[in-house]
C-alpha cells in the first residue's frame, strides 16, 4: 500500500505545482517576417506583411502573439515613416494649410486583420478560463467526496480504494485559475492527511510501509546530493524535477523522523535550485560578452577602408584579415538568442560586401591584364619587324627602347606573360646574335679574359682568411669585384669557368662560416654585377624570374596558413601536422624574404 506522507504537507503544496523548466534564452524574433528591404516600395512591403499576418491566423493563435504584434508593429512603422516623409515633402513644398495625409487601404486590412486575431484569441482564452472552471467544480466536487470520506463513522478501512480512485482522479484533471490553486491543494493536503491518520490498519504492516518509504527517500537524498557535483548543470537540474516528483509520490516515514528526512531533502533542493540560478546566471554573463566581442568584429568588417585597396598585394593582406576575423566569429560562443539573428545578418552584409568589392577589383584588373596582352603583342611585332635589320646601332637601340616599354606594362597573366616573352625575347636575340657574330674581333679579347679569370680563380684558391672575418669578407668580395669587371669570355668556355669560381669562393665562404642565405646574397651580388655587364634586358629577365618564384611563394604561404585553419591539435597526429605545416610555413618566409631582397637589388642596378 502506498500510504502518503501526512507532515507539513500544507507548508510544501508549492512543491506539487506543475512545474515549468526556465528557458534560458530570450525569445527569438519571427525568422519567417517579412523584412524591410531597398529593393521593394513601403505599400509592397506592407501588403507583404499583410500575407503574412493571415497565413499566421490559420495557426494556433495562442502560438503567435510575439509575430503577430512584430509584424504589427513594423506595420505602423512603415506607415507612421512614409506619412513623415510625405508631410516633410508638403511642407517644403512651401503648403502652409495643416497636411492630411493620404488615408491608406492596407491599414483598414491590416486592423481588420489584427481584429480577427484578438477575437480568435479571446476565444482561445475564454475556452481555457472556461476549461479551469470546469476543473475547479471537478476538484471541489471531489474535495467533498474525500471530506465525506473522512467524516465516516464506520471502518475507514474500507474506503482506502475509494478514498485511492479520488486521488487518481484528482491527478488526472487538468489546471485551476491561479488563485484557486493554493487553497485547493491546501484542503487536499489536510484532507489525504486527516484520512491516512484515520486508516486503521494492522501495525506491522503500517511500520513496514514506514521502513520502505524511509528507504526510498533516503535514496532520493543521497541521489540528489550526489548530483550537486554533477558538472553538466542543466542535465542535473531535469533529473533534479524527476526526483522531486518521485518524492512527493513516495508515502509518509515514522511521524518522528519526518522533519528530518525532509529537512535533508529540502537542503539538497535548495543547494540544487541556487546552483542552477548561478549558472543561468553566468550564461547570462557569457553571452552578453559573446555578443560584445561579435559585435566588435562586425565594426572592424564595417570599417575596412575599401578606398586604399589599389593592389593585388593590398587585397590579399585584405582577405587574410577578414579570414581571421572571420575564424575569430566562429571562435565566439553563443549569443543571447533575441540579438542572433541580427547580428547575424549584420556579419553576413559586411562580409558580402567585401567579397563582393574583392571580385569587382578582380574583374576590373582583367580587363587592365587584357588590355596590357594587346600591348605586349604589339611590342613583339615591332622587334619581329627589325630582327634581319643590318642597322646595328640604330635597330639596337630601338630593341633596347621597346624592353624598356616591356618593363613599363603592367601585370598579365603568367602563362600568356612567358609565351609573349618568349617570342619577344626570340626575336631580340635574333638580331643581337646576328650583331655579336659579325663583331667577330671581339674573340681576341674574350681569350685574354678567360686568362684573367682563369688566374683569378687560382688567387682565390690560394687565398689566406685573416682572423678578421670581416676583412677577409671584404678582399673576397673585392677578387669578386675583379672578376665581374673583367669582360666576356668565350662561350663554350663561360660555363664551365663560372662553376670553378663558384666552387673556389664558396670554399672561402664556408671556412668563414658564412650562413646560407648571406652566401647567397654574396653570390647574387657578384652574378648581379655580371648580367649587368652583359646588359639591362639580361637584368628585366633575372628580375622577372624572380618575381615569378616570389609571388608563387607568397601564393603558397597563403595557402598554408589557411589548411592551418582547418587543423585541430586536439590529437597527437593533427598536433603534428600543425607543426609541420608552420615549419613548411616559416622556411617559405625566409624563401620569400631572400628573393625579396635580391629583386630590390636589381631594381637598384636598374636604376643606375
Amino acid at each position: 500500500m502506498n500510504v502518503l506522507e501526512n507532515k507539513n504537507m500544507q507548508d510544501h503544496s508549492s512543491e506539487e505545482q506543475p512545474h515549468v523548466e526556465p528557458r534560458f534564452d530570450a525569445v527569438e524574433e519571427p525568422k519567417n517576417a517579412v523584412a524591410e528591404s531597398s529593393s521593394v516600395t513601403p505599400e509592397e512591403f506592407r501588403k507583404g506583411l499583410i500575407e503574412k499576418l493571415k497565413t499566421l491566423l490559420d495557426q494556433n493563435v495562442a502560438d503567435i502573439k510575439d509575430e503577430v504584434e512584430n509584424i504589427k508593429n513594423l506595420f505602423y512603422k512603415s506607415l507612421n515613416s512614409e506619412k513623415e516623409v510625405l508631410r516633410a515633402r508638403y511642407v517644403e513644398a512651401g503648403n502652409e494649410e495643416e497636411f492630411f495625409p493620404k488615408k491608406d487601404e492596407s491599414e483598414a486590412v491590416m486592423k481588420a486583420l489584427i481584429a480577427q486575431y484578438k477575437t480568435k484569441r479571446a476565444a482561445v482564452m475564454a475556452q481555457m478560463e472556461q476549461d479551469r472552471e470546469n476543473n475547479l467544480l471537478q476538484k471541489l466536487h471531489i474535495l467533498e467526496q474525500m471530506r465525506a470520506l473522512t467524516e465516516q463513522e464506520d471502518d475507514v478501512s474500507a474506503h482506502i480504494k475509494e478514498f485511492k480512485d479520488l486521488q487518481q482522479k484528482w491527478s488526472n484533471i487538468g489546471q485551476v485559475p491561479q488563485k484557486e490553486s493554493s487553497n485547493l491543494w491546501t484542503q487536499y493536503n489536510l484532507l489525504r492527511e486527516k484520512f491516512w491518520d484515520l486508516v486503521k490498519i494492522n501495525y506491522e504492516l503500517r511500520e513496514y510501509d514506514f521502513k520502505k518509504n524511509l528507504e526510498v527517500k533516503l535514496q532520493l537524498c543521497e541521489t540528489l546530493e550526489k548530483l550537486l557535483d554533477e558538472p553538466d548543470v542543466i542535465a542535473a537540474f531535469r533529473q533534479f524535477q524527476q526526483l522531486r516528483e518521485e518524492w512527493w509520490k513516495v508515502g509518509p516515514v515514522e511521524k518522528a523522523l519526518r522533519e528530518e528526512i525532509w529537512g535533508r531533502f529540502k537542503a539538497a533542493s535548495n543547494s540544487m535550485h541556487k546552483k542552477h540560478q548561478d549558472f543561468c546566471e553566468e550564461i547570462h554573463k557569457s553571452e552578453e560578452k559573446n555578443m560584445e566581442a561579435k559585435v566588435a568584429l562586425c565594426e572592424l568588417l564595417e570599417g575596412i577602408d575599401y578606398e586604399s585597396l589599389h593592389s593585388f598585394k593590398a587585397w590579399e593582406e585584405a582577405q587574410k584579415q577578414v579570414l581571421a576575423w572571420q575564424a575569430e566569429w566562429l571562435a565566439v560562443g553563443l549569443v543571447p538568442r533575441k540579438s542572433n539573428s541580427k547580428l547575424n545578418k549584420r556579419y553576413r552584409v559586411a562580409c558580402d560586401l567585401f567579397f563582393k568589392n574583392k571580385n569587382l577589383f578582380f574583374k576590373t584588373i582583367k580587363a587592365e591584364q587584357a588590355e596590357n596582352l594587346q600591348r605586349k603583342r604589339e611590342l613583339c611585332e615591332r622587334a619581329e619587324a627589325v630582327q634581319e635589320s643590318s642597322d646595328w646601332k640604330e635597330t639596337a637601340d630601338l630593341l633596347i627602347q621597346l624592353q624598356k616599354e616591356w618593363k613599363a606594362i603592367g601585370f598579365t597573366p603568367r602563362k600568356q606573360a612567358d609565351e609573349l616573352w618568349t617570342r619577344f625575347r626570340a626575336a631580340c636575340d635574333h638580331f643581337f646574335l646576328r650583331r655579336d657574330a659579325v663583331m667577330s674581333d671581339q674573340k681576341e679579347g674574350e681569350l685574354e679574359n678567360l686568362a684573367k679569370k682563369q688566374e683569378l680563380i687560382e688567387q682565390i684558391n690560394a687565398f689566406e682568411a685573416k682572423e678578421n672575418t670581416e676583412q677577409s669578407l671584404a678582399s673576397l668580395r673585392e677578387l669578386a669585384a675583379r672578376w665581374n669587371a673583367i669582360g666576356f669570355v668565350p662561350f663554350k668556355e663561360k660555363d664551365k669557368l663560372y662553376k670553378k669560381y663558384r666552387k673556389a669562393l664558396d670554399a672561402q665562404f664556408d671556412k668563414l662560416n658564412l650562413d646560407a642565405a648571406a652566401r647567397r646574397m654574396d653570390a647574387f651580388r657578384s652574378d648581379l654585377d655580371e648580367l649587368a655587364n652583359k646588359g639591362e634586358d639580361d637584368l628585366y629577365r633575372e628580375r622577372n624570374k624572380l618575381m615569378r618564384s616570389y609571388e608563387h611563394l607568397k601564393a603558397e604561404i597563403i595557402t598554408y596558413e589557411n589548411n592551418l585553419g582547418f587543423f585541430t591539435s586536439s590529437s597527437k597526429k593533427g598536433g603534428g601536422l600543425i607543426k609541420e605545416m608552420e615549419r613548411k610555413i616559416q622556411s617559405s618566409r625566409e624563401k620569400a624574404d631572400l628573393l625579396a631582397e635580391k629583386i630590390r637589388l636589381l631594381d637598384e642596378k636598374l636604376a643606375e
